[in-house]
C-alpha cells in the first residue's frame, strides 16, 4: 500500500510539471474501432510527438483482448467490467442510444414507447460480443423490446450505413453515431427511456510497481480522455 501511495504521489507531481523525462521502448494500448479512432488516437499521437523514443503499437477492435493472455499494456473498456486483478481508472462514460434516418420517421412513425418497436424494422449486429444491449427504461423497471430485424450486419459502420439509408432503427453508442446526429443524418427517438450509461474505463495489469513508460503514458492518457468525454 505505501508503495502504491508513493507512486500514485510521484505520479501527480510528473503529472503537474508535464516532466516526464526521456522514456524508450514499446507499448501496446488497445481500445474499441470508433472510439480509439476519435478519441484515443489523437491522445497517442500527440503522447508519440512528446516522447520520439516510445513506439506504440494501437490495436483497434471491437473484440475485447485478454491482458493476460496477450501482451497488452492499456485497454479501453467499455461496459461493466467483470471482477478480475486489473485496475481500473473511469474517465467517463457513454450512453446507448436508438435512431433511425428522417426517411424511414417519415415512412414508418415516431416510435413513442419501446413497445412499438415490435412494429417497427431494426438492424441488429451479429458476429461481434460488444454490440450494446439495450435494456429501457419505464416507472423504476428496465425490459428489452426488439424491432423485427430487417437486416444483420457484423460491423458497427455497415449498421450505420443501413440506417442512414432508411432500412430499419439502429441502437448503438453514441459516440458510434455522434456525426450522424449532430449533422440530422439520423434522429434519436425513445430519449426519456434511455437505460443507464455504460462506464468507459482504462485498464492495465496489477504489475506493482508499473514501468516508468506505463505509468507516464497513464498519466498523460487518463486525463486528457476524461477532458475529451466531457466536451
Amino acid at each position: 500500500a505505501s508503495r502504491r501511495i508513493l507512486g500514485e504521489l510521484d505520479a501527480a507531481e510528473r503529472q503537474a510539471s508535464g516532466d516526464y523525462g526521456a522514456l524508450r521502448g514499446g507499448l501496446h494500448m488497445t481500445a474499441p474501432i470508433a472510439f480509439g479512432e476519435r478519441h484515443v488516437l489523437p491522445i497517442v499521437l500527440e503522447f508519440l510527438r512528446e516522447q520520439p523514443e516510445i513506439d506504440m503499437r494501437l490495436t483497434l477492435t471491437d473484440r475485447q483482448i485478454s491482458l493476460a493472455d496477450e501482451p497488452v499494456d492499456v485497454a479501453l473498456r467499455i461496459g461493466h467490467l467483470a471482477d478480475s486483478a486489473l485496475i481500473a481508472t473511469r474517465v467517463g462514460s457513454v450512453r446507448r442510444v436508438v435512431c433511425a434516418s428522417p426517411d424511414y420517421i417519415a415512412r414508418r412513425g415516431v416510435p413513442l414507447d419501446p413497445d412499438d418497436l415490435a412494429r417497427h424494422d431494426g438492424i441488429s449486429f451479429q458476429g461481434f460480443a460488444t454490440a450494446p444491449e439495450v435494456r429501457y427504461r419505464r416507472d423504476g423497471t428496465t425490459f428489452n423490446v426488439e424491432p423485427r430485424p430487417r437486416l444483420a450486419v457484423n460491423t458497427t459502420e455497415a449498421a450505420i450505413q443501413a440506417a442512414m439509408s432508411g432500412i430499419g432503427i439502429i441502437r448503438v453508442l453514441s459516440y458510434q453515431v455522434a456525426d450522424q446526429l449532430r449533422s440530422g443524418a439520423l434522429q434519436e427517438i425513445l430519449t426519456e427511456f434511455a437505460p443507464e450509461p455504460l462506464p468507459v474505463n482504462v485498464i492495465h495489469g496489477p504489475a506493482e510497481p508499473l514501468s516508468m513508460k506505463v505509468r507516464c503514458f497513464l498519466d498523460w492518457l487518463t486525463p486528457r480522455l476524461r477532458e475529451r468525454m466531457a466536451q
